[in-house]
């Protein structure tokens, strides 16, 4: 099989989950009902933080950002996901490929760099409770999400560059609904070798370090709450960590369910699924995670209901 150059790829075929025609609009619905759902719950979280005062602090604030980048991440993948099962085309052009693949990667680093830095909110929280203010400052806030997203962006870039020097055989059919960097590199025609180890080198180091941290924090918030006497005061010290653990938990859990799927089968459905649920699933429930599991959220997010159906 003769491998072209990039430069002679035009597009990039996305297999989605089925062949099947009668399957398509259940699977439309299905996703234009999660990215509705995603975007409604994360507005949602956005519009309380702001429209009530005393969700002004450093851990709404990165709620805040989290809820955005996962609108965001899903926003990345599903429309495009629709529009080719709308209109019956499972093509999608070399550049805008690129593009996807960009985003994800940014969307995707930036959420793992979040959630560190909400753990390391949690433990000043706790573990320092008489310095919180002046630790977590609205300037250090800024500064932890803007780092993050400089990093973020520095690492897609790095990614799509890498996929610039790729070449490309014939076969240009990717296993899944959206360009996923692992799948695009399986596609190369050229040694890939050096693209492989840079992957690992890079998951070790941008999910490696984050999930490095959060467990670092945990291990101390833990170890300071067992410290308080009144079982009221651990109860209520535990009740601040809860949504975020659950984040925490469900994001990698996910993730480390697509690392398990990609290394024991080579199913294109599967993988395709695998995907899916790592970059569809979060976004979706996590505010629902902090609305019901957050008293103060829970309470924003009723009065910003009541607010809205009285003006309707």
């Amino acid at each position: 099989m003769e491998p072209r150059n990039q430069t002679a790829v035009s597009e990039f075929l996305l297999l989605g989950l089925t062949d099947d025609p009668a399957l398509q609009p259940l699977i439309f619905t299905l996703f234009l009902s999660v990215y509705l759902v995603t975007i409604l719950g994360n507005l949602l979280i956005i519009l309380a933080v702001n429209s009530d005062p005393h969700l002004h602090t450093p851990m709404y604030f990165f709620l805040y950002s989290l809820s955005f980048n996962d609108i965001c991440f899903s926003t990345s993948t599903i429309p495009k996901m629709l529009l080719n099962i709308q209109t019956q085309d499972q093509s999608i052009t070399y550049t805008g490929c690129l593009s996807q693949v960009c985003f994800v990667i940014i969307f995707a680093v930036l959420e793992n760099f979040l959630l560190a830095v909400m753990a390391y909110d949690r433990y000043v929280a706790i573990c320092h409770p008489l310095s919180y203010t002046t630790i977590m400052n609205l300037c250090l806030c800024i500064l932890l999400v803007l780092t993050s997203l400089s990093i973020s962006t520095v690492e897609a870039l790095f990614d799509t560059l890498m996929i610039l020097r790729l070449s490309f055989c014939t076969a240009l059919e990717i296993p899944t609904l959206f360009c996923d960097l692992p799948q695009i590199i399986k596609l190369a025609c050229s040694d890939t070798l050096i693209d492989n180890i840079l992957i690992y080198v890079e998951t070790c180091i941008f999910a490696g370090l984050p999930l490095s941290g959060i467990i670092f924090s945990y291990i101390h918030i833990v170890s300071s709450i067992l410290r308080i006497p009144s079982s009221e005061g651990k109860h209520k010290a535990f009740s601040t960590c809860g949504s975020h653990l659950s984040v925490v938990s469900l994001f990698y859990g996910t993730a480390f369910g697509v690392y398990i799927n990609s290394a024991v089968t080579d199913s294109p459905g599967k993988t395709a699924v695998a995907s899916v649920m790592y970059t569809v699933v979060p976004p979706m429930l996590n505010p629902f995670i902090y609305s019901l599991r957050n008293r103060d959220m829970k309470e924003a997010v009723r009065k910003l209901i009541s607010r809205i159906t009285s003006l309707l």
